[in-house]
């Protein structure tokens, strides 16, 4: 199993300096991809445009927005963002998307929140279409630029039938966000047996999201789970406050666990913005440079 780390781009008070050290040494130390949480109505940095900037300062880690919020943005410029990207940093790039849950992403740019499930729907089906260089309406021009790069890998992010559905239909793989491994891997098995029945070649991807923090930390981390989980309501956001890995110990075991149901992958996604939180879990869970 590959582990990912997340970049503090959602987390309060990161500076652009540290996203950028934090890219270099998630880079350096070995971690599969580079990932990141955000919502429009949270104040995050963008996370296509942190990508961006990463992959000017990398050279090998993977970029995966793990999830973000598509329907609270256009597909036209959805498309255009994400070509970019990948062509910035030579194909590096793979899309986590969702619909989400706070109505106010929905309500800030603009768009439906009741009807956000067809409209991903549409969405899904219209970004392969832009980025095989279709128009997406009548009388007017593609909008993705022309690359060496046929497109952007989606995996598929949600715990409903629908989200298993657009998997098989428009996906790579699923992501699943900040679950234990005993809830994720019953949907593992949804998804498999649907990809099958479907006859995709292959098996799905799977991605499983946790937090973390490392040191003398857990009051920072605390209150930033607290503070980005509010519009849940204080018991959801103590149980996810709660839920953080906080010691090596912790974050082997949760590896080990996450192997265990056959995620491919595993990211662990920080909760306080020090950059010498990458080099400590480089060194709790990633092997030793031989």
């Amino acid at each position: 199993m590959e582990i990912g780390i997340g970049v503090p781009n959602s987390v309060r008070g990161t500076t652009g300096a540290q996203l950028l050290e934090w890219a270099r040494r998630a880079d350096a130390a070995g971690f599969s991809s580079l990932a990141s949480i955000g919502a429009v109505s949270y104040p995050a940095y963008e996370e296509l445009t942190v990508f961006a900037a990463a992959g000017a300062v990398t050279e090998r880690i993977r970029f995966l927005p793990n999830v973000l919020i598509a329907p609270a943005r256009s597909t036209a410029e959805l498309a255009k963002q994400a070509a970019t990207v990948q062509e910035l940093t030579g194909g590096r790039l793979t899309l986590g998307l969702g619909v989400g849950w706070r109505e106010a992403d929905y309500t800030l740019t603009g768009r439906d929140f009741a009807g956000r499930g067809e409209a991903f729907d549409r969405q899904l089906a219209d970004l392969r279409r832009a980025w095989a260089g279709e128009a997406l309406a009548d009388g007017t021009r593609p909008v993705a630029p022309e690359t060496g790069h046929p497109g952007v890998p989606i995996l598929v992010g949600g715990n409903t039938e629908a989200a298993v559905r657009r998997t098989v239909e428009h996906g790579i793989g699923w992501t699943a966000g900040g679950l234990p491994p005993e809830m994720v891997a019953p949907f593992l098995e949804r998804v498999r047996a649907a990809w099958a029945a479907a006859g995709r070649e292959g098996s799905p991807r799977f991605v499983a999201l946790n937090y973390f923090s490392l040191g003398d930390t857990e009051e920072q981390s605390r209150a930033y789970l607290l503070d980005y989980y509010a519009p849940m309501g204080r018991e959801t956001a103590e149980m996810i406050a709660g839920s953080a890995h906080r010691s090596p110990e912790a974050v082997r075991d949760a590896a080990a666990a996450f192997a265990e149901i056959g995620v491919d992958e595993l990211v662990l996604d920080p909760t306080v913005p020090d950059p010498g939180q990458v080099d400590l879990l480089a060194e709790a869970v990633l092997p030793a440079p031989s």
